[in-house]
C-alpha cells in the first residue's frame, strides 16, 4: 500500500523508480485517461460551431467567440492547475485524485452544454457560454495532472514513448469513436433533441475513461511531488527560460491551431462543399483512422532517427494532405478522403512526438535545477494546447464570416459562393501554412536521448 506522500514504487526521495520498464497494467490505466481527454478534446471542436450556426442560429462571429473564450479561460487556469497538483500530499498519489474529482465534473458539465431548453438566442448562448466554461475548468484540473504523471512514472527515454505510445494509441481510438459517431448520432435524431442526445452519449463515454484512469493508474510508481521555491510567477518566469520547452511548446501551439481549423471545417465541408451530410464521419475517420494503424509505426521510427526527425516528418506529411484538400470544390470525393488520409498519416506521428518530448523537457529541468516543476511544465502546455485548439474554430469562424456564411436554426440556409471558398481555403490552405511556419520553431529545438538520459 502507498504511504502518505509516497505513491507504490516510488523512491525516497519522491521520483519515479527508475529507468525499467513500466508494467503492462500501468501503460494501459494510463492511457486510458486519453478516452476522456480525447472525446472533450476532439466533440466540441468538431460538433460545437456547427450547433451554435446552424441549430442556434448564432452568427459566425458570436459563435467563434463562444468557442473561444472557455479555452482561453483555461490559458490561465491551467498552469494554476499545475502549481496546485504539485503541491498535492494525497496518500493515493499527487495527481491521482484529480483525475476523479475533476473528471466527475467534466462529464456532467459536457451533457449541459448540447441541452440548452428552447429559449431566446442570447439566451442560449449564454446558456453554452456558461457550461462551456465550467467544463473547460473541470478539464484544466483534470488534464493538467494527467499530463504531468509521465515525467513522475519513469525516468527512461524510451519508456517515456512507449507510454506515450499506448497514451496516443488510445486517444485516436477514442477520438475515431466519438468523433465518427457524434454527427451519426446527431443526424440519427435530428435536430435539437439530436444534439442533447449526442451530448449525453458523450459525457458517458468520457466518464468511463475518468474511471479507468483512476483505477488502473492505482499502483502506478510515482512519488510525492516536491514542488519547486517560489510563487506561481517565478516558476513561469524559470519555465519561459527554458529555450528547448519554450520551441517545442510554440511548434505545438501553432500545429493545435492548424488541426483545430480542420476539425471546425469536417461539418462544413461534408454539407457545404460536398453536398453530403454522411461525408463529415467518412472525412473524420479519414484524418483519425491512420493513427489507430500508424502510431507504433511512428514510435518505431522516432526510437531509430530520433523524436525530432520524426516529429518534422510527419508534420510534413500533415502539410501535404491538408493542401490537397484545397482542390475539394472540384475534385471527386474519394480523392478529398484521400487527401484528408494523407493528412491523418502525419497527425499520427504529430501527437506521438510532442507528447512523448514534453517528459524529456520536464525531466531535464527537475536534474539541472533539483526542483521538480513538472506540474508547472504540463500546466503551461496544456495551456498552450488549449489556446491553440480553441484558436482553431475561433479562426475558421471568422473565415466563414469574412466569406458571408449564413447562419440558421435548421441549416439549410444556401450558401453563396464566397462561403463555399471560405470553408475550402479554412480547411486546408490555412492549416497547412500554419504546420509549416511551425517546423522554423522545430528546428531550433537541441534535447536528444544522450542528454535526456545523462
Amino acid at each position: 500500500m502507498a504511504t502518505q506522500g509516497t505513491a507504490r514504487g516510488a523512491t525516497a526521495g519522491g521520483g519515479p523508480t527508475g529507468a525499467g520498464p513500466l508494467p503492462r497494467g500501468v501503460r494501459i490505466g494510463y492511457g486510458s485517461g486519453s478516452v476522456a481527454t480525447g472525446a472533450f478534446g476532439t466533440v466540441p471542436g468538431l460538433m460545437l460551431l456547427p450547433f451554435l450556426t446552424d441549430s442556434l442560429g448564432i452568427a459566425a462571429v458570436l459563435a467563434g467567440v463562444i468557442v473561444f473564450l472557455p479555452k482561453a479561460w483555461d490559458v490561465v487556469l491551467n498552469p494554476i492547475a499545475g502549481r496546485v497538483s504539485d503541491r498535492s500530499t494525497d496518500p493515493r498519489g499527487p495527481r491521482r485524485p484529480f483525475l476523479l474529482r475533476a473528471g466527475l465534473v467534466l462529464a456532467a458539465s459536457f451533457a449541459l452544454i448540447f441541452a440548452a431548453p428552447s429559449m431566446a438566442t442570447g439566451l442560449e448562448a449564454a446558456w453554452v457560454l456558461v457550461c462551456f466554461l465550467g467544463c473547460a475548468s473541470a478539464y484544466a484540473f483534470f488534464q493538467v495532472p494527467y499530463v504531468a504523471m509521465p515525467a513522475e512514472m519513469t525516468t527512461s527515454y524510451d519508456e517515456r514513448t512507449r507510454l506515450m505510445t499506448w497514451r496516443v494509441a488510445i486517444l485516436a481510438l477514442t477520438i475515431l469513436v466519438a468523433g465518427g459517431t457524434a454527427p451519426l448520432i446527431r443526424d440519427a435524431v435530428g435536430g435539437r433533441d439530436g444534439y442533447r442526445v449526442m451530448g449525453v452519449v458523450m459525457a458517458l463515454i468520457i466518464l468511463v475513461g475518468v474511471v479507468a484512469s483512476y483505477v488502473g493508474t492505482r499502483h502506478a510508481p510515482v512519488g510525492s511531488v516536491q514542488p519547486g521555491a517560489g510563487s506561481l510567477r517565478d516558476q513561469l518566469r524559470i519555465v519561459a527560460t527554458a529555450r528547448d520547452f519554450r520551441l517545442l511548446l510554440t511548434t505545438f501551439v501553432v500545429q493545435a491551431l492548424a488541426t483545430g481549423a480542420m476539425l471546425a471545417g469536417v461539418d462544413y465541408l461534408a454539407e457545404d462543399v460536398l453536398d453530403s451530410a454522411g461525408a463529415a464521419t467518412v472525412l473524420f475517420l479519414c484524418f483519425v483512422g491512420p493513427a489507430l494503424l500508424l502510431t507504433p509505426a511512428w514510435s518505431a521510427i522516432g526510437q531509430r532517427i530520433g523524436k525530432k526527425r520524426g516529429y518534422v516528418a510527419s508534420s510534413l506529411f500533415l502539410a501535404a494532405g491538408a493542401a490537397l484538400a484545397a482542390f475539394a470544390d472540384v475534385a471527386p470525393a474519394p480523392v478529398v478522403f484521400a487527401a484528408v488520409g494523407l493528412a491523418g498519416v502525419g497527425y499520427a506521428g504529430c501527437q506521438v512526438f510532442p507528447m512523448a518530448m514534453l517528459p524529456d523537457a520536464a525531466a531535464v529541468d527537475a536534474r539541472r535545477t533539483g526542483s521538480g516543476r513538472a506540474g508547472v511544465y504540463t500546466g503551461v502546455w496544456t495551456a498552450g494546447e488549449t489556446l491553440g485548439l480553441a484558436l482553431g474554430p475561433a479562426v475558421f469562424a471568422l473565415v466563414l464570416a469574412l466569406g458571408d456564411y449564413q447562419s440558421s436554426t435548421d441549416g439549410a440556409a444556401t450558401q453563396p459562393g464566397s462561403a463555399v471558398t471560405a470553408i475550402v481555403l479554412g480547411f486546408s490552405l490555412l492549416p497547412a501554412l500554419l504546420v509549416l511556419v511551425s517546423l522554423g520553431w522545430l528546428a531550433r529545438y537541441t534535447l536528444d536521448a544522450e542528454e535526456v538520459d545523462a
